[in-house]
């Protein structure tokens, strides 16, 4: 049976851009207004997932409480860790680090940020939660509220891209897709 999965990114961050990964920082008002206009007309789902960080569960334990809906919170759907890297923005890494973050941007896989996460294993641990949601809630629509790095490795995997253009799936704060996700997490973007 196919689960019927939509993604939803958090919304701005009180702290700004760049690479927030592990932080947990809060949505500023227009992060809030871009999420909740994101689900405006949108579902009806049968439940919500999130991931713990407070800029994706405070949205989601809100929009359980108005639609009814219990609320899961799985740390395996968190950002990827960007160790050193976490906090900076692409431009401030330029000018420290330029050699490394063009290795990073150029393939993920082969290059990890110092002190951060593989992507190898950032994935993993993400088609791991997403199929262990594809068994428990097959038959279901289920709405995943997450980061950027999850969103962008479950739609390259569901557009066929290869790994080197993982960071070239462009999702914006706010953004919502669907997938429907088949027995061995085999994703397709749906319509």
């Amino acid at each position: 049976m196919t689960l019927r999965l939509d993604l939803l990114r958090h919304g701005e961050t009180e702290l700004g851009g760049g690479l927030r990964g592990s932080l947990d920082d809060a949505l500023t008002d227009t992060g809030w207004a871009q999420m909740r206009a994101a689900v405006v007309e949108q579902g009806p789902w049968d439940r919500l997932v999130s991931s713990p960080l407070q800029r994706c569960a405070r949205f989601a334990e809100e929009l359980g409480a108005q639609l009814g809906l219990p609320v899961q919170l799985d740390k395996d759907l968190q950002e990827l860790h960007f160790g050193a890297w976490e906090g900076q923005s692409a431009a401030a890494l330029m000018e420290t680090d330029a050699e490394a973050l063009g290795l990073f941007w150029a393939d993920p896989y082969s290059f990890t940020p110092p002190q951060g996460e593989r992507v190898e294993d950032f994935s993993t641990r993400v088609l791991a939660a997403v199929a262990r949601l594809q068994v428990a809630y097959a038959g279901e629509r289920v709405l995943l509220i997450s980061h950027g790095g999850v969103m962008r490795l479950l739609l390259a995997q569901a557009r066929g891209l290869p790994r080197e253009q993982l960071l070239n799936v462009e999702v914006g704060h706010g953004a919502l897709f669907s997938l429907s996700v088949e027995t061995g997490v085999i994703l397709k973007e749906a319509s």
